[in-house]
């Protein structure tokens, strides 16, 4: 039973991961930018319509056939420069490219990386209900209170203004050193306007299984994803704190924790989210653009941590990844981070691990009476249960015993999986001798190929009752379709498994000798019985 629950989990796992990685979604009608003067913001959208719409209900939204403007270098009225980044911003007042200060964030050519694909609606775009004052805006240029801005020491003011007739439209956005940034937008006329994150940042092209899109936390705390691929229609979200557009690595995000708004999520035209703040008058936001750093959310608010995506287990790859910082904090690595991990991961494993194996030796020697009994009471399937109860009750067996640790360790995989592929730290974070990257797979496969190596000598020496020689076969071939799997797969989750696979197989050596001198004892005490009697 136990052989049969693995079985099925490795393969489940193997299929999830392999379709996804081999076999990436396909975007429709994506749209490739191929020069700056060709590029174009995503579809115009009617946002009239979302007016009405409530929380869950929303009505269906028109797509306008119109788009922004496109953008030609000479058309950026201001450049800021902070330790994080450099923006540009275009004379429709969007921020037109956000390249990353780092040396770790660069681009497959080597590039420093921009977050901005100019193709998509691009962050600080703005959208008014009023469809004759829209279009008017797509056509006026905003003026800028300054071309260069230095905010690498100290913070700075950029005020950016767009007349539109008896309109006038201000955005005063206050940027700080560590890349976060104050938005304090007004119009005249208390005209309806949105303002818009932008869609997500496009600098990941990786096929793991991660979840990139828009996300959305109320006041109360609640979490909405709405993945790329699955905005079908215009949705409506109240007192909200956070919006971000996101993807593995990078953010660009709204937050105010003291004044919540309404955010209206918009589809584009291959029906990803496109986040907007729905507004009239006076609006105050704060933003950020940039990595998902876990120590900058935590310190401009720990709230803000909930912007850090890890999917469906993120309730334990937050406190995980948070335990993972302390012991980086303490060792001042990263690679040496995930090997304390695991061995603590293990340790708090370890009594139930014990029982469970325990209990499987014991079935794996009770193997011959069980056959017995099958074929003693095969016809008969209730009493050949109750024979097999009885078997496991007179010595200690529990056919289940082993299966609980199993289940365990799903999740807990599954969320560290989560945070080794989505935490931006381990970008360009080294470990040992050839590792320079832990984000990135192992350049000579050498992390891939001692984990397969530690799951057969693992699988070796692991109790075994399977009679099944189709499921020996396919369990036989585990260690090869894993590190098949594994070659491309960052070395920082490898590293996760080989490290854990080590500790499996000292564990298991552990126990085998335990369970021999329980073997010993129980046929001592047996001999004793016999003597007396």
């Amino acid at each position: 039973m136990n052989k049969r629950l693995l079985i099925a989990i490795v393969l489940s796992f193997s299929v999830l991961i392999g379709f996804s990685y081999l076999f990436p979604k396909a975007k429709p009608n994506q749209t490739i930018v191929k020069n700056e003067k060709n590029a174009t913001s995503a579809p115009s959208v009617d946002i009239k319509n979302a007016q009405t719409a409530d929380k869950i209900a929303t009505p269906t939204a028109s797509v306008s056939t119109k788009t922004a403007p496109g953008i030609n270098k000479q058309d950026i009225i201001s450049t800021i420069q902070t330790k994080r980044y450099t923006l540009s911003i275009d004379k429709l007042g969007r921020i037109n490219s956000a390249i990353l200060a780092d040396d770790k964030y660069r681009d497959k050519n080597g590039k420093k990386l921009d977050l901005i694909d100019r193709s998509k609606t691009m962050p600080l775009e703005v959208r008014f209900a009023d469809a004759t004052l829209n279009e008017k805006a797509f056509k006026t240029s905003y003026t800028a209170s300054t071309k260069e801005l230095n905010a690498t020491n100290s913070p700075s003011l950029l005020t950016l203004t767009q007349k539109l007739g008896d309109v006038t439209f201000v955005k005063k956005l206050t940027f700080y050193p560590d890349g976060h940034y104050d938005i304090d937008t007004s119009v005249t006329g208390a005209k309806e306007y949105f303002i818009t994150v932008g869609h997500r940042p496009m600098a990941d092209k990786s096929r793991y299984l991660i979840v990139r899109g828009s996300l959305v936390r109320d006041a109360k705390g609640i979490i909405t994803t709405i993945e790329d691929g699955k905005a079908k229609e215009v949705q409506k979200f109240n007192n909200i704190n956070i919006v971000s557009s996101f993807d593995r690595y990078y953010a660009s995000l709204f937050y105010n924790f003291k004044q919540p708004y309404n955010v209206v999520v918009m589809p584009d035209s291959n029906h990803d989210p496109v986040p907007f703040v729905d507004s009239k008058g006076e609006l105050k936001l704060n933003g950020y653009i940039g990595a998902k750093e876990w120590k900058l959310f935590k310190k401009l608010d720990p709230r803000l941590t909930d912007a850090i995506e890890f999917g469906w287990f993120t309730f334990l790859s937050k406190p995980f990844f948070a335990i993972m910082l302390s012991i980086y904090n303490f060792v001042g690595n990263w690679g040496w981070a995930i090997v304390l991990f695991t061995l603590l991961v293990k340790l708090v494993l370890f009594p139930l691990s014990y029982k469970g194996m325990m209990s499987m030796q014991k079935l794996k020697d009770l193997a011959p009476k069980m056959k017995e009994i099958k074929e003693k009471y095969g016809k008969d399937p209730a009493k050949m249960n109750q024979q097999m109860m009885e078997l496991y009750k007179k010595n200690g067996a529990n056919p289940m015993g082993g299966c609980l640790p199993m289940l365990l360790q799903i999740p807990v995989f599954f969320a560290l999986y989560r945070v080794l592929l989505n935490a931006d730290e381990l970008q360009g974070a080294p470990w040992i001798l050839w590792i320079h990257d832990l984000s990135r797979q192992d350049p000579y496969f050498i992390l891939p190929i001692l984990m397969g190596v530690t799951m057969f000598i693992q699988q070796h020496i692991t109790p075994n009752n399977m009679t099944d020689p189709l499921q020996q076969k396919i369990f036989k071939w585990f260690p090869v379709i894993m590190t098949f799997f594994f070659l491309t797969f960052p070395s920082g989750l490898v590293l996760y498994w080989l490290t854990n696979n080590i500790l499996s197989i000292a564990q298991q050596y552990y126990i085998n000798h335990a369970y021999e001198k329980y073997k010993m004892k129980v046929k001592a005490a047996s001999a004793a019985k016999k003597k007396t009697e």
